[in-house]
């Protein structure tokens, strides 16, 4: 058991070391900061202030003490079950002083860094990069990123994801509000991105919805094929893209998946009959060589390279294109939906899993359902040509940063079929279609305004936890296309089942209490754990079945071909089985002779007779009698264990009961409480209705109508009119004091006396010009106070 082992931190062998379940540590007994809490409740934004290194070290990040606490944890130790932590924790502080409120912290992959990321502030922690140790505190260097972009005062762009890049230990990926996707690289530069992709779903000159075009969240794709080179792109309206390829510079890549897509875009690209999957094939056969030089190289062996590296590099009459938006098909039906019309709300997170062959794609909207869709062919790399992006280069003309604008080509949907043959739309430059699976609706509660955030499970990666207001959700995928594929019309596509496993929810949407920390923990034997955390600092730790998740239901053939039901309670274990509860079977005698009773007992036939009586009682009774024995021997130390379970059950129901009736009496206080209030309110809204504006009237259609189109007029086009009007003003003013219009007017009255000779009509033609043009702007000034009144009185009306 790995109980005592060496800090790294000071190098010495760990002292007064207490190990603890990891529920009951210490640290998790630190009161919250309510001031904060008060703060960010009006805020819709999930929180995680939970990170763990893969390994044995948990990070808790105290919003009360504005530190990070390290946990070394050690898990099924000594029981298989168990979770422990190390106590007293190692305290780490940020050497600069955090003037913004922690929202969520990860790690990345090596466990050195860890980025603090909030509403007004992104930091990044180096947990080595210590400079001085004091009262077992160590202070860690903390820096600010993307500080010239995101947290300026007069910049309105703010963070919508951070996430650290699965390929790379020092690369970030961040999508902003003004729909740009930006890569960090912390080991170069902190304030400038080292890659920039203005994100342009709509085509230019077409008429959309402004909040269709919404960038929401983002993910990095999985270790599959072209999926690891892109990221998938949420919008608010539900609809998917894909940037591919974006690779940040210096990643590591592994030689046999990028040398399969070089030889994949050799094979089906180039010798393809259509034109443009060869100069599609060709742009990703230019880049990949480029981007991996090692793959051109003749001398360089499999044997020889077990990673790549990726060299900085882009097409320079190209830019990447954002495919999308990704449609949904069926088997020879066409569907050109983005979303169904049963998901309700906006879409508000996003998730993707690579389960097998399988990319899964997991979309949560906010009335609380999850659309869960696959891939129905291969991401490919799509280039716009004659779009050149802006490249940085140093003094030895390298690359170091680049930018483009990506947008989005309008694509052919008639090809979106699955019966189609797989060469028909291959290197073609199509966007991968979708495959619906299922839609999952969690049953949230209509006023709760939840903001969903999904996680996969490390262990079962079918398996999708889902955190919510309402507590936690686990969804399990029983059906994937490509990976299990239907074998016949008996093989049914099996829907995702759901199971709550933690309840936050207390029967209205002002009482639910969202987690604000969430961890999937695993070890090497299989077993799994999830790491729960309460607004009140409080730690929940729920171990997690895994070796039965995904096994289907057992159906006898026989039982399914005659139409009788599964009975509902075949895994009960029996303790007695039912042939010793029967009883031994009944006893019949061997038919007697009737001089049976005049034979001697010594003689050859009472003796036989009486060997068959022994012989029928020793089979019945001694071998019944011997098999309850070795029964109840057998069964004792389970019947212990069910009474102790039960004498347990009956300890914690007394003391629940005692702690029932402590509570009572401060429940009758608070339900007399509550009663007086309510008369109280009773009495307040009777005094409310006698007021005058109780008596108002519900708005009619047309003043409805009124009503969204002044909304209109204030949102977009009043701000117009009066940005035009003052600039107008100001062009006015710069031009009447300029000596160009002085000497305007001279060379005007110098014209005005040459050209006396106008003729009278012309003059009256152009006084009525100029009253009509008086009247138009009279009416549009008119119009200009009524909508001003307008708002006003809305205003006054909200407030």
């Amino acid at each position: 058991m790995r109980y005592n082992f060496e800090e790294e931190d000071g190098g010495r062998q760990s002292e007064d070391v207490e190990w603890l379940p990891l529920q009951h540590h210490p640290v998790f007994s630190t009161p919250p900061d309510r001031d904060r809490d008060r703060d960010s409740s009006t805020f819709t934004v999930p929180k995680n202030l939970l990170a763990w290194d893969g390994a044995s070290r948990l990070y808790f990040w105290d919003s009360y003490r504005t530190c990070l606490h390290r946990l070394s944890v050690v898990l099924g130790e000594p029981d298989p079950t168990s979770l422990l932590a190390a106590s007293p924790s190692k305290v780490l502080q940020a050497d600069v002083q955090l003037n913004f409120e922690v929202q969520r912290i990860s790690i990345n992959r090596n466990g050195s860094t860890l980025f603090l990321v909030g509403l007004d502030g992104l930091y990044v922690m180096y947990l080595y990069g210590r400079t001085s140790t004091k009262e077992n505190t160590i202070i860690c260097r903390t820096v600010l990123v993307g500080s010239e972009i995101y947290f300026d005062r007069n910049s309105p762009i703010r963070t919508l994801k951070v996430c650290w890049h699965p390929y790379s230990d020092t690369h970030l990926g961040i999508l902003s509000s003004d729909s740009v996707f930006r890569v960090f690289d912390l080991s170069l530069a902190l304030g400038q991105p080292e890659q920039e992709y203005y994100l342009q779903p709509v085509e230019p000159g077409s008429l959309h919805n402004a909040t269709a075009i919404c960038p929401v969240d983002f993910s990095f794709g999985g270790d599959h094929m072209w999926d690891r080179f892109s990221v998938f792109v949420l919008f608010s309206d539900g609809s998917v893209y894909i940037l591919c390829p974006v690779v940040p510079f210096g990643s590591v890549y592994k030689w046999e998946s990028v040398l399969e897509l070089y030889s994949d875009a050799h094979m089906f690209g180039l010798k393809s009959a259509n034109s443009k999957a060869v100069i599609n094939s060709n742009l990703a056969i230019s880049w990949l060589g480029a981007t991996f030089p090692e793959l051109t190289q003749k001398e360089v062996h499999t044997e020889n390279v077990s990673v790549l590296r990726a060299q900085p590099y882009a097409l320079f009459d190209a830019a990447i294109s954002l495919q999308g938006p990704l449609r949904k098909v069926s088997h020879g039906v066409e569907d050109d939906s983005v979303h169904p019309p049963v998901c309700e709300g906006r879409a508000v997170s996003f998730l993707y899993d690579l389960v097998s062959k399988d990319s899964i794609l997991v979309t949560a909207w906010s009335g609380g359902q999850l659309q869960i869709d696959a891939l129905a062919d291969e991401v490919q790399p799509i280039w716009k040509v004659g779009s050149p992006p802006r490249v940085c280069l140093d003094s030895t003309d390298s690359i170091v940063g680049l930018a483009m604008i990506c947008e989005s080509l309008s694509s052919d949907t008639s090809i979106l079929k699955l019966d189609l043959p797989p060469g028909h739309t291959l290197w073609l430059g199509h966007p991968p279609p979708l495959l619906r699976l299922a839609i999952v609706d969690l049953a949230l509660p209509r006023r709760s305004g939840s903001v969903l955030s999904m996680f996969v499970d490390p262990i079962i990666s079918e398996r999708i936890y889902c955190l919510h207001d309402g507590g936690i959700d686990s969804v399990v995928l029983h059906f994937l296309p490509f990976t299990n594929p239907t074998r016949g019309k008996e093989d049914m596509m099996r829907s995702p089942s759901v199971h709550p496993v933690l309840s936050t929810f207390q029967g209205e949407a002002s009482s639910a209490t969202p987690v604000s920390g969430f961890l999937a923990l695993s070890d090497s034997f299989g077993d799994s754990w999830i790491v729960g955390l309460t607004p009140s600092n409080e730690c929940i730790v729920v171990e997690m079945e895994t070796w039965n998740t995904l096994l289907p239901p057992i159906i006898d053939k026989a039982d399914k071909l005659i139409g009788a039901e599964v009975p509902k309670d075949t895994d009960i274990s029996t303790i007695i089985s039912k042939e010793l509860l029967t009883g031994p079977r009944v006893v019949l005698l061997p038919p007697s002779s009737p001089h049976l009773c005049s034979v001697a007992a010594d003689s050859i036939e009472g003796r036989s007779t009486l060997h068959q009586y022994f012989k029928l009682f020793h089979e019945n009774y001694v071998e019944y009698a011997h098999k309850v024995y070795f029964e109840l021997q057998h069964h004792a130390p389970h019947v212990k264990r069910i009474i102790d379970d039960q004498h347990s059950r009956l300890c914690k129901a007394q003391q629940k009961i005692l702690e029932v009736e402590r509570k009572q009496e401060k429940i009758e206080d608070r339900v007399e409480h509550a009663v007086r209030f309510h008369s109280e309110l009773e009495e307040r809204l009777q005094s409310l209705r006698h007021l005058p504006a109780a008596h108002k009237r519900s708005l009619s259609k047309a003043e409805r109508e009124f009503k969204s189109e002044l909304d209109r007029f204030s949102g977009v086009e009043l701000d117009a009119l009066r940005s035009s009007i003052g600039a107008v003003n100001a062009r006015l003013k710069r031009y009447a004091h300029s000596p160009q219009a002085n000497r305007s007017n001279e060379q005007r009255q110098l014209s005005v006396r040459r050209k006396s000779h106008v003729q009278e009509n012309e003059m009256s033609l152009l006084k009525a010009l100029l009253e009509k043009l008086s009247v138009v702007n009279s009416e549009n000034a008119k119009k200009v106070k009524v909508v001003e009144s307008a708002l006003k009185c809305r205003e006054i009306g909200t407030s």
